[in-house]
């Protein structure tokens, strides 16, 4: 590591962790520094720190004033939190709900934290673009006159690198499998400067991330395009660590007390994508010594049996095991099918399906108004949920914590294809009940493995060959992620951009 004002010496973790993951603590290049602050100051853009967008109550809501909560308004970057209603009104804890033993068949409380209350994209993934983006402008790395920001993803995460970049007034380029959903590319279309060129589609659905790496490395071969690659920029893993740990952490603290303060936090569930949501498991961890249950697809077994293969739960597993991922940290796996996903995809969106968890189940109707802000891998968290309070015993004081990373508005498109797939094109009552017997009244835990540490060695193991053999990662920096002290060190940097957010924001003022 480096002080805030030298450079990277020889030490070659350091110096990978600067130059090829964006890791500064100092400003690199004062050139585009500068550039930076003259596009800002010219804009009137300001940036939010970490510590305002992990407590928005700090902050004067009038610096939103009447910007349109899904318009590409810069003003909007002071929404990139967890503490916005529908509207984009500020509320005081995160909006979440709690699920009823009468949906989840077990004792446990499972809350559940709504990640469509975020600007623009109606999904959590704009706050990883801003946590990989901001600190590349206020270090100097990365120059909005002249670059062109390049966002690898499976969908969400290129949405709000688009949005970011937008609102940043920087160019942006989404790169995304060609078979991810209909919803993803019209929005696409909307918020590109041209989209016929700023939309790159790669071969392939959900888990063809190698072909997204592959397109990244020929276009990095232009000195005009700059990578922000989610799987391997720690920005992403430290602004879920700063933001959505602590946002987590007041909503648990908030239903714990609502229930009179018997409950413990026992475990928290995140589908690994990125790897970047599930790194508020470590601040839950830190707090509460909440176990940290990673989620994938049991059509495509990576962690669970170093598996492959293809599926539908979109913005989930990806045949690899991302660079961000604290492995060494994580205490489960469960794997979902995308059979389950989809198909109660469905029945959470069908007046059949609605009625039959209504009459037949008792759920209660506020409950099932909440359904529709869950998207594919919401529910597929909220499975793993469930197979994680089976699996390790858990009671009614024992609560589970988890996040819809986006809502069913995104996916109409799906629900088109999963019908006329399963259910003759109509979902019918008679359908709600096969869906909840073999889905929800039998969720198993066949697929659900507590890790010992040979199982989270053999997990880290399988990210050799994709970031040391076919990225370039240096051995050294691969290595030092085993140990738990160089995630805790990362941490430094988070203050520090803070610092350096500052700094620039009075600079922009300044002009």
């Amino acid at each position: 590591m480096t002080s805030s004002h030298g450079a990277v010496g020889t030490d070659p973790i350091a110096h990978a962790l600067e130059n090829q993951f964006g890791l500064a603590d100092r400003v690199v290049d004062d050139a585009s520094l500068a550039n930076s602050v003259a596009r800002f100051r010219e804009q009137g853009i300001t940036l939010p720190t970490f510590a305002q967008l992990a407590d928005p109550s700090t902050v004067d809501p009038s610096i939103v004033g009447d910007a349109p909560k899904n318009g590409p308004d810069a003003r909007n970057l002071w929404r990139v939190h967890w503490y916005n209603d529908l509207a984009g009104n500020r509320v005081s804890v995160p909006d979440h709900v709690v699920l009823p033993t009468s949906l989840t068949g077990v004792a446990s409380p499972i809350i559940v934290v709504f990640g469509d209350r975020f600007p623009m994209i109606t999904a959590h993934k704009v706050l990883a673009a801003y946590a990989c983006l901001a600190p590349r402008i206020v270090t100097g790395q990365f120059d909005p006159t002249r670059h062109r920001a390049i966002w690898p993803s499976t969908g969400n995460y290129a949405r709000g690198g688009i949005a970011i970049s937008r609102i940043m007034a920087s160019r942006g380029v989404a790169i995304l499998p060609a078979g991810m959903s209909q919803e993803r590319f019209d929005w696409l279309d909307q918020w590109c400067e041209n989209p016929k060129d700023d939309v790159i589609r790669t071969v392939g659905t959900e888990s063809n991330v190698k072909e997204i790496y592959d397109a990244c490395n020929e276009l990095a071969k232009d000195p005009g395009n700059f990578v922000l690659n989610q799987f391997c920029e720690f920005g992403n893993h430290l602004g879920h660590y700063e933001v959505t740990g602590r946002a987590l952490l007041h909503v648990f603290e908030h239903v714990r007390d609502q229930a009179g303060g018997s409950l413990r936090l026992a475990a928290f569930t995140s589908a690994t994508g990125s790897a970047g949501t599930i790194a508020a498991g470590d601040r839950l961890k830190d707090s509460y010594g909440t176990k940290i249950v990673a989620v994938e697809a049991l059509e495509c077994p990576t962690m669970l049996e170093n598996g492959f293969g293809e599926h539908n739960i979109q913005g989930i597993g990806d045949k690899h095991i991302p660079l961000i991922h604290n492995v060494m940290n994580t205490d489960v796996v469960v794997a979902v099918s995308d059979r389950s996903t989809d198909q109660l995809y469905a029945m959470f969106n069908s007046d059949d399906g609605l009625g039959y968890l209504s009459d037949r189940r008792g759920v209660p109707q506020q409950i099932l108004a909440t359904l529709q802000h869950f998207g594919l891998s919401a529910i597929c968290n909220v499975l793993a949920a469930i197979s994680t309070a089976k699996t390790l015993d858990l009671g009614p004081d024992d609560a589970i914590i988890t996040v819809a990373t986006d809502g069913a508005a995104l996916y109409p498109s799906e629900y088109a294809k999963i019908t006329a797939r399963d259910f003759g094109n109509g979902f019918t009552n008679l359908d709600a009940a096969q869906v909840w017997g073999e889905h929800l009244a039998n969720v198993t835990t066949a697929a659900t493995l507590e890790l010992t540490e040979r199982e989270r060695n053999r997990i880290f193991n399988l990210g050799y060959y994709t970031w040391v053999e076919q990225q370039g990662t240096p051995f050294e920096l691969f290595e030092a992620r085993r140990q738990q002290s160089f995630w805790r060190d990362l941490r430094r940097f988070v203050p520090v951009w803070d610092s350096m957010i500052d700094d620039f924001n009075a600079q922009v003022a300044a002009g």
